[in-house]
């Protein structure tokens, strides 16, 4: 997600009294945590307006509390309540669609249960435990019960690690117990509580303070990520390159990229979870990549969708529809006439 990151805006909704009066003695910066209270309805477009779009999902008599303080350079801190069951669901379209793809978010879950589901990992957070998540991936948060939980948003750049190992680190729970995740945990909770206090630059020193102590404690929370070019970097980056050059090749699976680089199927798997992902979900993704590229460009306007699915290596347009569907939530059809001119394509 060059320059320096757009600072977020501040949701507007029902403006609840502050938890305390700001300090407005000397040097001290009058912006004060804000409280909101949003109803479940107006919470998806609150999402979609100011934060990371996503769709949400909860009953209409649903609730939610945020207390939000703004840290600078596109740091947020918040405390959540929210008074139900529900769902955030981060979908490939919006994913692929929308802006705000740099942002991620840290969960400190606090109280009831919460669950993240990102990049074919599945984190069921204990109490106190923290998980990671990216908003170029699509996610889904659910939470069956009342919640509270604390976030830290922020750009990814200002995040110390490599990009492998962001990804990677992504929904994989932080052991509550560990010491790094109990550190980030007091001290996320104290800078809300006494962070309206502080100077405007008291704050964006202390923001980046909470992301040097998250990239502590995300320390060995995912599996190693090779460096440089080691063997098994280069061997990814030959398989990537082969699935990618490949498309069309409706024999092209794991078992077939295994043979033809002298491998294993395990090896293969092993190889791509280094990127959090399988050999098979990173070809499925690169099909539709392609697919969707192709829909989206004039100089194939003229292609039907059926030649459209063969040059992605689909040997008929039923299930390439079915696969393109489940992800981007639209017909190959409708995604091509969103975007080219009405004189576009044949659809047979």
């Amino acid at each position: 997600m060059a320059g320096r990151p757009a600072r977020p805006a501040v949701p507007r909704g029902r403006r609840l009294r502050h938890s305390r009066r700001p300090d407005t003695s000397a040097g001290a910066d009058a912006q004060s945590v804000q409280i909101h209270e949003f109803s479940g309805e107006r919470l998806e477009q609150i999402a979609r307006e100011r934060f990371i779009p996503a769709n949400f999902r909860a009953r209409p008599d649903f609730r939610v509390r945020m207390a939000l303080q703004e840290m600078g350079e596109a740091v947020t801190l918040s405390r959540v309540y929210a008074a139900g069951p529900h769902r955030n669901v981060r979908t490939e379209r919006l994913a692929a669609r929308t802006s705000g793809d740099n942002m991620m978010i840290f969960i400190v879950h606090v109280a009831g249960e919460t669950s993240v589901h990102q990049r074919d990992r599945f984190a069921e957070l204990a109490l106190g435990a923290g998980v990671l998540s990216e908003a170029r991936s699509p996610w889904e948060i659910t939470c069956p019960t009342q919640s509270r939980c604390l976030l830290l948003g922020f750009s990814r750049e200002l995040l110390p690690l490599r990009t492998a190992e962001i990804t990677e680190s992504c929904a994989r729970s932080i052991d509550p117990s560990a010491p790094g995740m109990q550190m980030l945990s007091d001290y996320l909770t104290r800078l809300l509580n006494v962070a309206d206090s502080l100077t405007a630059e008291q704050r964006l020193d202390a923001g980046r303070a909470a992301i040097d102590l998250l990239a502590m404690a995300l320390r060995n929370v995912a599996p190693s990520v090779p460096g440089g070019d080691g063997s098994v970097r280069v061997l990814l980056d030959m398989m990537r390159a082969h699935v990618r050059d490949h498309l069309a090749d409706p024999q092209l699976g794991v078992v077939e990229l295994a043979r033809r680089h002298h491998v294993s199927v395990r090896r293969a798997y092993s190889v791509f979870e280094r990127i959090g992902t399988t050999p098979g979900a990173y070809l499925r993704g690169q099909r539709m990549l392609a697919a969707r590229a192709m829909l989206s460009d004039p100089r194939y306007a003229r292609l039907g969708i059926s030649s459209v699915a063969a040059a992605v290596g689909f040997l008929n347009r039923r299930s390439f529809e079915r696969a393109f569907r489940r992800e981007y939530e639209s017909t190959p059809s409708d995604w091509r006439r969103e975007r080219l001119p009405s004189e576009s394509a044949p659809q047979r």
